[in-house]
């Protein structure tokens, strides 16, 4: 009995595997239509895709910008004395070789005048010893040590009269002169700071662009750039660019240049620059979801026979929803955007939408 109920269980075993396979095949069973022989058969991935075409290019790039002086210098002294004079107003406008602080310099002027009584002897004793020469009193030699001794004070005198310049600070340029650090009578070392001073009409802007901008960036061209607290967008030249890459950055120094008439432009301001740079007429835009990172630079599939296929790419100017493609596309290529992260170099694809 028990080989009979065994053999029973293994006939109704073999009867469902075959009703199994005649009606729920596998998708192992199928069998290709084009060779005849058993194997899988994938079924097509469903992509959107986008056709590459040549559009004009609006060249931008925007950059953090920093604001500062025309002209900037901070007061410091050449020499260590007590201040006898402050001749500004904090916050004024100020001139060129304007006397703006005095340091004692009594004893220096002191030293000054004996010099210049010395040197008017010594020039009357050179006239006389002339003279002499002139009618052999004297020889060559005696004169040449009085005319020695003339230069020698002479020499002296204009040390004496620097000096005394370094204890007077005068502005090096028009400007606006700043708080002051120090009130008059206090005594000042040559390492304090005064005061500064600086020139806001006009004002520099300093930002920095990706080195791949490098040869396109130009003297003269134009920008515009707007700062806190201003609504105004304000315009700007290019005047200056840095002739070297930085090297922890990777990035190229630029400084334009803006009027400040009304002084409301305040160095230091933190600047949003948008540069304009020359359009570009033919471009090659895809969306930048469409590009792939790969070890060896970056990759898009394009479609091609109904099949996705691997494209190496090189990418140029990038806006806020595409990027340009410098080399790897042409006009008219097919390219997957959605879709890309389940496909596979050769998988048939299922366009269900071109954009």
């Amino acid at each position: 009995m028990k080989i009979k109920n065994l053999l029973v269980i293994i006939v109704v075993v073999v009867v469902l595997l075959a009703l199994k396979y005649l009606y729920f095949p596998t998708e192992t069973s199928h069998t290709d239509q084009k060779n005849g022989k058993p194997g899988a058969k994938s079924m097509p991935s469903n992509v959107t895709a986008i056709v590459v075409k040549a559009e004009k290019l609006n060249n931008e790039v925007y950059a953090s910008g920093t604001i500062i002086a025309n002209e900037e210098v901070n007061l410091q002294p050449e020499m260590s004395g007590k201040i006898i004079l402050i001749n500004f107003e904090e916050g004024s406008r100020v001139f060129r070789g304007q006397l703006l602080v005095k340091i004692n310099d009594a004893d220096l002027q002191a030293n000054f005048k004996k010099l210049q009584l010395q040197l008017t002897l010594s020039e009357q004793k050179l006239q006389r010893e002339k003279q002499l020469l002139a009618i052999y009193g004297i020889s060559q030699e005696q004169f040449d040590g009085v005319l020695n001794q003339y230069n020698v004070l002479k020499a002296d005198l204009d040390f004496a009269a620097a000096q005394i310049a370094k204890t007077e600070i005068k502005a090096p340029f028009d400007g606006i002169i700043g708080l002051k650090n120090v009130s008059e009578g206090a005594f000042v070392s040559n390492n304090q700071i005064i005061a500064s001073i600086q020139q806001i009409n006009p004002v520099k802007i300093d930002f920095s662009v990706s080195e791949k901008y490098a040869s396109i960036v130009k003297k003269g061209d134009k920008l515009s750039f707007t700062i806190e607290g201003n609504n105004q967008t304000l315009l700007a030249q290019v005047f200056a660019i840095e002739p070297k890459i930085e090297l922890l950055t990777r990035t190229l120094r630029v400084r334009a240049i803006c009027p400040n008439l009304k002084g409301d432009i305040f160095p230091g301001s933190f600047a949003r620059v948008q540069l304009a740079l020359n359009d570009i007429d033919a471009a090659l835009m895809i969306p930048t979801e469409a590009i792939i990172p790969d070890l060896k630079g970056k990759k898009v599939y394009k479609i091609k026979d109904g099949k996705a296929e691997p494209v190496k790419v090189i990418t140029g100017l990038r806006t806020d929803q595409k990027i340009q493609i410098i080399d790897g596309l042409v006009d008219g290529d097919t390219v997957i955007v959605r879709g890309i992260m389940t496909l596979r170099p050769g998988a048939v694809v299922n366009v269900t939408e071109i954009k």
